[in-house]
């Protein structure tokens, strides 16, 4: 590329450059050919003539969020409990979302799809990949709670397939669906419960079963005696259709199939992520710490990401606790939004106020959520806001420390400097969960609030659905 070429420049913006401490509270930014070619201090001279000028004064430029730990946006098996596909407008959906909130590079982390599934059909300017998950264990732990989704290709696909064809990483390893975890108290026991009841069951009122049943640990000597557990059915209305023993036949039925697959497909992926180099995402919840630990311990050049480890079967002390174990290992602490930051539908942000505290966070995702998950930059905006940190160190929780974890995955993005990818997001300098503008691969790809061109042309949504 030649760096004298300029197509667009950004003017008299505040940059946050992404590598955790750089702020330039008044700069330009040149990009050509998909590159940044220059940051420069203060404001420039700019002949117009062939150069799209954006007047960014009262505005922040951060890199662009890169996601590593989100689903729901492929075409392939659903979550690690391969079940079936995503409806394609919800994937439209989902894509649409994490766009506007400011997130241009996504990592699908469903674990059994292929990687063709994360480019079938539309084109859409979020940039999506996936990882891979595809060891015995796993493919036997979706299986047993689900599997729906699994073809004959899936069930035969390896981590070597995967990676040969273009996955970006390893995992997601369990997940809410085989470990008792989001999936089950949303989806698996509130159907379990519906069979056998023919009652609706809140989410909320199937974690307080499994909790009953088997604990935060999925531990059954955890359990509580059968007059909590019919004080509790009789609290949700349910106890005039389900006695305590059969409340418990139901959850252990739904919950526990899975669980010792899971765990053992744990460790294959820690094998196979110190064999191949590629950082590994696994489900970090109450279930699966010790075992993380121990993996951790025994594989120490394994590059390790403990997956949303505010993860609500956690206290917030044991977050922490936990948290400060992986970390003396070398694992990447990750901490998700889930629906914790504003959304509140099942969980609250107790365990990720308390990570932040800490100083025990390396990166930022979303998760799903069962696709109620809040923005990343709402969630740096609040880490902002209640002064944990300061912007430019949380901004790089979702920018320049992601690509330093996931190299594969960010390639030359995650930084605003001379030579990097232009994916770049434009916010509210007051409120950095504001996105005005976004800018993948030097395009504009979202205008003043909206999916496509600048001011030009049908939007990026418009062309996916033709």
């Amino acid at each position: 590329m030649s760096h004298n070429r300029l197509d667009r420049i950004i003017l008299g913006a505040s940059v946050i450059t992404g590598d955790g401490t750089t702020f330039h509270e008044n700069a330009s930014i040149g990009i050509g050919e998909g590159k940044i070619v220059f940051v420069q201090s203060g404001n420039i001279s700019v002949n117009p003539l062939g150069v799209d000028v954006i007047d960014a004064s009262g505005y922040t430029v951060i890199p662009g969020v890169i996601n590593a730990h989100a689903h729901g946006c492929v075409s392939g098996p659903s979550m690690p409990s391969g079940s079936s596909p995503v409806d394609r407008e919800v994937i439209l959906w989902n894509r649409n979302r994490h766009l506007l909130e400011g997130t241009t590079t996504l990592l699908n982390v469903c674990g059994l799809a292929l990687p063709e599934e994360a480019f079938a059909g539309d084109a859409h300017p979020l940039d999506v990949h996936i990882s891979t998950a595809h060891t015995p264990s796993n493919i036997d732990a979706a299986l047993a709670i689900d599997g729906a989704g699994l073809t004959e290709r899936h069930r035969q696909a390896s981590i070597d397939d995967a990676l040969s064809q273009g996955a970006k990483a390893l995992g997601e390893v369990g997940g809410g669906q085989t470990l008792g975890g989001g999936a089950q108290e949303y989806r698996f026991i509130p159907e379990a419960m519906k069979r056998a009841t023919g009652r609706d069951v809140s989410p909320l009122v199937s974690r307080q079963l499994r909790n009953a049943v088997v604990g935060r640990y999925l531990r059954v000597e955890d359990g509580v005696p059968d007059g909590e557990l019919e004080a509790i059915l009789d609290e949700a209305g349910l106890s005039d259709v389900c006695s305590a023993q059969a409340c418990r036949q139901v959850i252990l039925a739904s919950v526990m199939p899975s669980v010792a697959l899971a765990l053992r497909g744990l460790e294959e992926v820690a094998r196979e992520a110190a064999r191949v180099g590629f950082p590994a995402i696994f489900h970090n919840s109450a279930p699966s710490v010790e075992r993380l630990i121990e993996v951790a311990e025994k594989y120490p050049s394994a590059n390790i990401v403990a997956g949303h480890s505010n993860h609500p079967m956690f206290l917030p002390d044991e977050s922490v606790s936990f948290a400060r174990e992986l970390r003396k290992r070398g694992v990447t602490i990750d901490v998700s939004t889930l629906d914790s930051i504003q959304t509140r539908w099942r969980n609250n942000p107790a365990n990720f106020d308390a990570l932040i505290e800490a100083g025990c966070v390396d990166t930022i995702s979303t998760d799903y959520a069962g696709g109620h998950w809040d923005g990343i930059l709402v969630a740096i905006q609040r880490i902002v806001r209640k002064k944990q940190m300061s912007p430019a160190a949380a901004v790089a929780l979702a920018t320049g420390n992601v690509a330093r974890t996931f190299p594969q995955l960010a390639g030359d993005r995650g930084l605003i400097e001379k030579g990097r990818r232009a994916d770049l997001v434009v916010v509210d300098h007051v409120n950095l969960g504001r996105v005005r503008h976004v800018i993948i691969h030097g395009k504009v790809v979202v205008w003043n609030g909206a999916i496509g061109g600048k001011g030009r042309g049908a939007s990026a949504a418009e062309r996916v659905r033709r």
